[in-house]
């Protein structure tokens, strides 16, 4: 039997890396990306985006880390596991469509922090050379687009959480 206190500290764990990983998600969607494109010029904004990111991403990818760690420490120790990948009640599927979701956001993260990021801030760097590049826009919308998905993608985690803790 897994001790209350340790439940109890991986419980509290998982939700503040939830609150930390969707809320920086949330604040970069709703907030920091359409406020910057309309306060900066394009060279200004790829250079503070540049800077968000920098240090987002650590938080983020560490975020990440503690609910894959703590979301494994919660699950072995629920009643409602019955085994890897032994989908016989409601809390089984719905923690086995949230892990799907989970990974896909987490595969959508590396795809924008190794490759989407690091080509916006060579587009960055060759404009601010004065050399024009057009394809500065198209992955701006590429990376708007993913961001926005991983926030629907968290919050279809959200309530799938929710949906498992009724069953």
């Amino acid at each position: 039997m897994t001790p209350v206190w340790a439940l109890s500290l991986a419980y509290w764990l998982h939700m503040l890396a939830t609150v930390i990983w969707i809320g920086g998600l949330s604040a970069l969607v709703i907030l920091v990306i359409p406020a910057s494109r309309k306060a900066l010029e394009r060279g200004a904004y790829a250079s503070f985006l540049s800077g968000v990111q920098q240090r987002l991403d650590p938080l983020s990818w560490t975020c990440l880390l503690v609910l894959a760690a703590t979301g494994m420490f919660q699950m072995s120790a629920s009643p409602n596991y019955q085994g890897f990948l032994a989908i016989d009640n409601r809390w089984a599927a719905a923690i086995l469509v949230k892990h799907m979701l989970f990974l896909a956001m987490t595969c959508i993260s590396a795809y924008l922090t190794w490759g989407v990021l690091p080509e916006l801030r060579r587009i960055a760097m060759r404009q601010a050379r004065g050399q024009e590049t057009l394809e500065a826009e198209r992955l701006e919308k590429i990376e708007t687009n993913l961001l926005r998905l991983n926030l629907v993608l968290g919050g279809l985690v959200l309530g799938l959480t929710a949906l498992a803790r009724v069953s």
